[in-house]
């Protein structure tokens, strides 16, 4: 049981760092473009379109079937393969596929908006979706949503309440604030890397992430991947 946790521990704590991550590296250098919390968008989007920006606008729309696809390529895989951390390698491999494409079509400064750039974009969309549909059918394998931060907040928040009207007496109150932790604690660490990586060296820093994640399957794999009949 101990060893079960310390593996939710580890997965959702890499999750969340790595959609954080991911998910700011799009903003920072392309075209502020959020690749996790793609709803995100709507509002990049409208502002874009009222205030007429450079980039094209509309690209922002796309994220949403480009994601819709990967959920539902999501469900399908899960379907097939008895390891249920099976879609945590297929991201993992998407995401190293979006950095090798970064650097085999010219590498893309930031700040430059290009088609490859949108290209990479998609890709990390595509990667992040697997990563929420992996979220909604195995919810127990993480402490919490890995990509959006908002209900993890909210239940942080109920817990601190918790603890103000019960103390240490509450035996919930310490579990649920470390999961709080663990969750929103990655996602900063994730953002803050994304922004730094994003920066420095554009859309190339998402073969960190796509790395990390390969590195998470074989540590954390509870099941062999065997194929369903």
């Amino acid at each position: 049981m101990e060893e079960k946790q310390n593996n939710i521990w580890f997965v959702t704590l890499v999750l969340t760092i790595i959609a954080g991550y991911c998910d700011t590296i799009t903003f920072v250098a392309a075209d502020k473009i959020f690749s996790a919390h793609v709803t995100g968008n709507f509002i990049v989007f409208a502002y874009q379109m009222i205030k007429g920006s450079e980039g094209d606008a509309w690209i922002k729309l796309l994220t949403f079937p480009v994601f819709m696809l990967s959920v539902m390529v999501g469900g399908w895989i899960s379907a097939r393969f008895s390891n249920r951390h099976f879609l945590l390698l297929c991201e993992g491999i998407i995401l190293l596929l979006a950095g090798i494409i970064t650097y085999s079509l010219g590498y893309i400064e930031n700040g430059e908006i290009t088609w490859p750039m949108y290209l990479v974009t998609m890709i990390v969309v595509f990667a992040m979706g697997l990563q929420n549909a992996f979220g909604k059918l195995f919810a127990k394998e993480t402490f919490g949503p890995t990509t959006m931060m908002t209900g993890n907040v909210t239940q942080f928040a109920l817990d601190i309440r918790s603890f103000c009207n019960s103390g240490f007496k509450n035996a919930d109150f310490l579990s649920g604030v470390n999961k709080g932790l663990v969750t929103l604690g990655g996602f900063l660490i994730g953002c803050l890397l994304g922004a730094w990586v994003g920066r420095l060296f554009g859309l190339g820093g998402i073969l960190l992430p796509g790395v990390a994640m390969v590195i998470c399957y074989y540590v954390s794999k509870p099941l062999s991947t065997e194929v369903k009949s």
